[in-house]
């Protein structure tokens, strides 16, 4: 299908809604429908974007009329901010995920930006990527429901399974399973097209979730970012963090900084992937999972992003 953006048809009923270009952000949700039901896969970074695909979603299924079912795949405002327009909906996300939700309400994100021009590089590289979004006046719609490990849903008669698959890329890492569609909706276990970013890992956890997803053998992939995939692009993504583990392995055993790592690692066959500057945010956790007490607070890790963004769009 074309990676343009709103509703694409994936299977009988089940929508996939893309946003690119899928950099930071642009993220993408989904819609299981039947019998005038429905359930939303994730919402959007703010209520101006969401708005625009639950209107895009009404217009495809009398069932979008109401959204009867929110599921949440992770705590990352561009993947829930807008549940403030579902508040109505049962959301329902992983108890971890909501643990992290309530830490970043949409009015700590606004002031966090808001305080951007005072953070230096990280800072300004922030204000830039973020402001096509906005923040402000955007109420925190927490999930109604948690879950561990496994949960088991249906939409009409058609089986949806949630499993949890963090910590990988935060905390409480879900994907959505429709068995009987070949459908998985991975939230942002995968990225397709971009570099991912490892904010909690580590990252054999999400070695250890691409191997999940593979085994559930479906047809259709519908990423958190990027265009619609099949199981060859979880099996690259796979492979990134395995080519990644073993360059920085090496760097950090000669004594290399994890920033000094980054900057060092050729990425070959994934220099083309989009947001190269992430391979910042993923060495450092390498480096934490090697023992190493590599920093993790965004402050930080955005000015190193902010540093090797800067090169790339500088170099011809």
């Amino acid at each position: 299908m074309p990676y343009t953006k709103g509703l694409h048809e994936v299977a009988d009923g089940v929508w996939a809604y893309l946003q690119p270009d899928g950099g930071w952000g642009w993220s993408n949700a989904g819609l299981v429908t039947g019998d005038r039901t429905s359930l939303l896969v994730d919402t959007l970074f703010d209520l101006r974007l969401t708005g625009e695909m639950l209107e895009a979603m009404r217009h495809v299924t009398p069932a979008a009329e109401r959204i009867d079912t929110v599921i949440n795949t992770h705590a990352n405002g561009d993947h829930c901010y807008g549940n403030a327009l579902v508040g109505d909906s049962a959301i329902i996300a992983s108890a971890r995920c909501a643990e992290e939700m309530a830490q970043l309400p949409p009015s700590a994100m606004a002031g966090f930006v808001r305080a951007a021009p005072t953070l230096g590089p990280g800072g300004d590289f922030l204000a830039r990527i973020f402001a096509p979004f906005s923040f402000d006046d955007i109420e925190t719609a927490l999930p109604t429901e948690t879950f561990e490990g496994r949960l088991e849903l249906s939409v009409a008669d058609r089986p949806v399974t949630l499993l949890e698959v963090g910590p990988a890329h935060t905390a409480g890492d879900v994907v959505v399973h429709l068995p009987d569609d070949g459908v998985v909706f991975t939230g942002d276990i995968l990225f397709h097209g971009g570099h991912p970013i490892v904010w909690a890992g580590p990252v054999a956890n999400w070695v250890a979730a691409c191997d999940r997803v593979l085994q559930l053998d479906a047809s259709v992939i519908v990423p958190g970012h990027g265009p619609l995939a099949t199981p060859s692009a979880v099996a690259d993504l796979k492979g990134y963090f395995e080519f990644l583990t073993t360059e920085a392995r090496l760097r950090h055993e000669a004594g290399m900084s994890a920033l000094e790592a980054a900057q060092d690692i050729d990425l070959g066959p994934y220099a083309g992937w989009g947001e190269a500057e992430r391979v910042v945010a993923n060495v450092r956790a390498l480096y934490r999972d090697f023992g190493d007490d590599s920093p993790a607070d965004v402050v930080t890790v955005m000015s190193e992003m902010a540093v090797l963004a800067e090169r790339r769009d500088a170099t011809p």
